[in-house]
């Protein structure tokens, strides 16, 4: 496990429900395996100021451990140009998150794909994160919709659990890597 502060931006569309509930799991995994993380989470199409839904918190609380996480203080936010100078890696919700990166930020398209892609990646090791990531040549890679994390919006609460739980899932492969 690396000493070195690790900043993730999380993204998804209207920085609602998968980037928001990814980003507090991975500050839980962050928290769990000792990890120096900041998770920014950012949408590509973005209502300013948005807090976080019912439907999205309620699906957070059905996961145990993020019961007692303190969920208001989010509000949506676009992504900028400025977060992705301070990232280390992000994060995206879906292929079309990372063309979106590619077309309005290519100087952060080497440190973009998928969370499904980034938690099945080899992404551990001792070299610095930096290292490791630049070793994947992410922006070489085709973005593939079969990663893609289902946008649970306009779904029931149980449609907003399902995509917790594969978040969930997912965030602790990736977390476990960095």
């Amino acid at each position: 496990m690396s000493a070195e502060r690790v900043t993730i931006v999380t993204l998804c569309t209207g920085n609602a429900a998968r980037s928001v509930m990814a980003a507090f799991m991975l500050e839980h995994w962050g928290g769990s395996l000792g990890l120096d993380l900041e998770v920014i989470s950012a949408g590509t199409h973005v209502v300013e100021g948005q807090p976080m839904g019912m439907r999205t918190r309620a699906a957070l609380a059905s996961i145990p451990a993020m019961q007692a996480m303190p969920f208001s203080h989010h509000r949506s936010k676009q992504l900028t140009a400025e977060q992705l100078a301070r990232a280390d890696l992000v994060v995206a919700m879906e292929a079309d998150h990372v063309r979106f990166v590619r077309r309005h930020h290519p100087e952060a398209s080497s440190i973009c794909a998928t969370l499904r892609r980034l938690a099945e990646a080899p992404i551990a090791g001792d070299a610095p994160l930096g290292e490791r990531v630049a070793a994947l040549h992410l922006d070489a890679l085709a973005p593939d919709p079969s990663e893609d994390v289902s946008d649970p919006a306009g779904g029931d609460v149980e449609v907003y659990v399902e995509c917790a739980r594969e978040l969930w899932r997912l965030t602790e492969e990736l977390a476990s890597g960095l």
